[in-house]
């Protein structure tokens, strides 16, 4: 896998430094802007942005329509096709997205403690916008909706750095937002695209501490370790979706089966897919049949040890590979584990930290395996499809993060902000 898995298009547009520079430094004046507004401000561009992106979906389908073909001329990979391609109800989801966002409250201003102190002194920690906001991310154009939206309405200028195979389209999308938080009366440089299809644009955003406040990676495992390992700039990690669903010996298999086939096959290509399932000894030789021939019926291709693939022929044998790999496609890793314990043992080995189920009845099984899986979601008797900002009630997220640090699991619009301090005095003096 290159480093930088689908960053690239066919025909890459050099920039220089001080171009990346350039745009971050409007992007910083932008943000000084932004920050004081009202949430009024704020939801009367989020509107307008969002009819502007309806209006506009002609030229946004066309622009999507030839980044697809020149994907596709290229050689690029299913599921990536998927991931970049937009059509009607895509554009009115992204639309909607935006209308979503402004509904949500502000975070820009909440207090997250104040007391006063013995002294007279009033101490309050307020939420306040990080200022500028990069976010690196591959394929998909509705991210460069949703991040707008999100930043915008967090108080964040956002400087966006798409894939070279989604230019055309981010570049559409980008044209059709900024313009339409201008006429609200929003800075024009809130919103914009980092210049430059090659890797070394990257490379300029990652370096331009200083200037931007924050990079956001959003994609497969290449990108994020890349963004990691080179950024200056302090990063938040989102992480790629190495997702399990155990099956414990206590569950309704019903319902085991509806969540294993959902959490595949949903929507294979996205983080939250399932990409391993585990399956308790004690059930299977009842569940092993109908889960395999339930997955093969919607086409996906199993990985399994030798348990299941003495239930199938066509099951492939599983490696060692199989078990670290985030799949994107219709293809599922399986095995049997002896007890619960081995299951555990095995998620915390294998999983990405993104989300992990377990299927049961027993509560203390569900407990345990809360307790013990150490990922950003842990999901009990329910789809690992889930994971998601909007499902989890926050409107459009920005990303899954992955990392222990400020922010995990679905970020929304809290997370795109930080704290400071406010201090009210009477002429104390220490």
């Amino acid at each position: 896998m290159p480093i930088l898995d689908g960053m690239t298009g066919p025909a890459p547009q050099s920039v220089t430094e001080s171009d990346v520079r350039a745009v971050a430094a409007r992007a910083r004046v932008a943000a000084v802007e932004l920050a004081p507004l009202s949430r009024a401000a704020k939801d009367a561009a989020l509107l307008a942005m969002a009819d502007a992106v309806q209006a506009s979906a002609h030229d946004i389908l066309a622009a999507n329509e030839r980044d697809v073909s020149a994907a596709r001329a290229s050689g690029i990979a299913e599921q990536l096709i998927d991931r970049l391609s937009l059509d009607g109800d895509r554009i009115d989801a992204m639309a909607q997205g935006l209308r979503d966002v402004g509904g949500l409250p502000d975070p820009v201003g909440e207090m997250i403690r104040g007391y006063t102190q013995p002294n007279g002194l009033e101490i309050r920690q307020l939420r306040v916008p990080f200022g500028v906001v990069g976010m690196v991310y591959e394929a998909r154009p509705n991210v460069t909706v949703d991040a707008a939206g999100l930043a915008l309405k967090s108080g964040n200028a956002v400087l966006l750095r798409g894939s070279g195979t989604a230019y055309q389209s981010n570049t559409a999308l980008v044209r059709v937002l900024s313009e339409a938080a201008a006429k609200t009366g929003l800075p024009a440089d809130a919103i914009q695209l980092v210049p430059g299809t090659d890797r070394s644009s990257v490379g300029f955003l990652l370096q331009a501490r200083g200037l931007v406040d924050v990079i956001i990676p959003r994609g497969g495992a290449g990108l994020i370790n890349y963004v990691v390992e080179n950024s200056s700039v302090p990063v938040i990690e989102t992480g790629i979706g190495n997702v399990h669903v155990f099956v414990d010996a206590t569950a309704n298999l019903d319902m085991a089966e509806r969540i294993v086939v959902n959490s595949k096959i949903s929507r294979p290509s996205v983080c939250n897919a399932a990409e391993s399932l585990l399956v308790h000894a004690d059930i299977a030789d009842e569940f092993l049949p109908r889960i395999t021939s339930a997955l093969q019926t919607q086409g996906v291709v199993l990985h399994g040890d030798d348990r299941f693939r003495a239930v199938n022929s066509e099951v492939l044998p599983a490696t060692e590979e199989d078990w670290s790999t985030e799949y994107l496609s219709l293809d599922l890793a399986a095995k049997v584990v002896a007890d619960l314990d081995e299951a555990i043992a095995h998620v915390r080995r294998w999983s990405s930290g993104h989300t992990d189920a377990i299927v049961t009845r027993d509560l203390d099984n569900a407990r345990r395996f809360v307790s013990l899986v150490d990922s950003a979601a842990v999901i009990v008797n329910a789809s690992t499809r889930f994971t998601d900002g909007a499902e989890f009630g926050f409107g459009a997220e920005i990303g899954i993060s992955t990392q222990k640090l400020h922010a995990r699991g679905p970020m929304g619009l809290p997370e795109l902000t930080s704290t400071k301090w406010v201090v009210y005095g009477d002429g104390q003096i220490r």
